[in-house]
């Protein structure tokens, strides 16, 4: 998966002042089959409608949007219906995501209708898959609000799965959850990323999240890539302000000195980031590791790093959630 130069813009609300509001401006990323790309930001800086644009389920004002090496943009409602069962999203809530009054069995089996399965065929991809994500046979014949948030998750995967996807778009699929309910998802996450060798873009706003599933981190501020790299790059060599913000943000557990600590930092790296020129095109600064800042400025870069700065490349990467700084 692969898109360029994404912009959308959504009409302001009746009886604003204000004009169109641009949710997605300028994104450029690619996902490579078996990795996972998080993709982080505060809430409202177009996460989750990247995500929708890459499957098309919302229509970009202007860019490309490519799925194994086909144009998504350019496909009839026709061709796109036959390129759906690759391309799979699991959503945020499971219980809104489901549909209340069809049982567990149908919920999971709906995704095979293009196929045109047999109904022994039906059934035993629908219990091969039950038995993927980890839930017993048992529940087939359950409602939705019979099953615990990680049952009803744990379906929602189900669902996207089951038709054979070779695309997955992660949207905060856990943070409707408990913690513990958390942690085996995100291990089932994994598990299935690596058995499967999905492309998957995982959509968070917890950094602690992003940093466990992802192999590449994408940071998104006002409707920008801002930052772009292997996940060690982002979480160690942060270079952007704005991720050091975030990343400040992002309790340690441990105990500190004073009440006040930290504080000050995070007032200049607010500085910094009112300074940046929000429209400054991503720079390698390292290899895989884009930054957007503009070429003669060094403050938010670190030592040494404005020197290896490169003409504008194009993301390749995987994205990082944010927390709200």
């Amino acid at each position: 998966m692969a898109v360029h130069g994404l912009v959308k813009r959504f009409h302001a609300p009746w009886g604003s002042r204000s004009g169109a509001i641009t949710a997605v401006d300028g994104v450029s990323l690619h996902v490579a089959r078996g990795e996972t790309l998080g993709l982080v930001g505060e809430s409202g800086s177009g996460k989750s409608t990247v995500g929708r644009l890459m499957l098309r389920l919302l229509e970009p004002d202007c860019g490309e949007v490519r799925f194994e090496g086909r144009d998504l943009t350019a496909l009839s409602g026709r061709d796109l219906r036959r390129l759906r069962p690759r391309m799979q999203i699991v959503f945020q809530n499971p219980y809104s995501a489901l549909n209340p009054r069809m049982r567990v069995r149908d919920i999971i089996g709906f995704n095979l209708r293009a196929a045109h399965p047999s109904a022994s065929e039906r059934r035993n991809r629908v219990a091969e898959v039950l038995q993927l994500v980890g839930l017993d046979a048992d529940i087939l014949g359950r409602h939705p609000h019979q099953l615990s948030g990680g049952q009803a998750q744990r379906v929602g995967i189900a669902r996207a799965l089951v038709s054979g996807p070779t695309f997955l778009v992660a949207d905060e699929p856990v943070s409707a959850l408990d913690l513990s309910v958390q942690a085996e998802i995100l291990n089932l996450f994994g598990d299935l990323q690596r058995r499967l060798e999905l492309a998957c873009v995982f959509i968070s706003h917890n950094l602690q999240v992003v940093r466990h599933v992802a192999h590449r981190v994408a940071v998104m501020h006002a409707g920008r890539i801002v930052e772009l790299g292997p996940r060690e790059a982002i979480y160690e060599r942060a270079q952007h302000p704005y991720t050091r913000l975030l990343l400040s943000a992002v309790p340690t557990g441990s105990a500190r000195a004073g009440e006040t600590a930290g504080r000050p930092d995070r007032q200049l790296l607010k500085e910094e980031l009112r300074a940046l020129d929000p429209a400054a095109p991503l720079r390698e600064v390292a290899p895989g590791h884009l930054v957007a800042i503009a070429a003669a400025a060094s403050s938010p870069v670190a030592p040494g790093a404005a020197s290896a700065a490169a003409p504008v490349a194009r993301p390749a990467g995987r994205a990082q959630e944010s927390t709200d700084a």
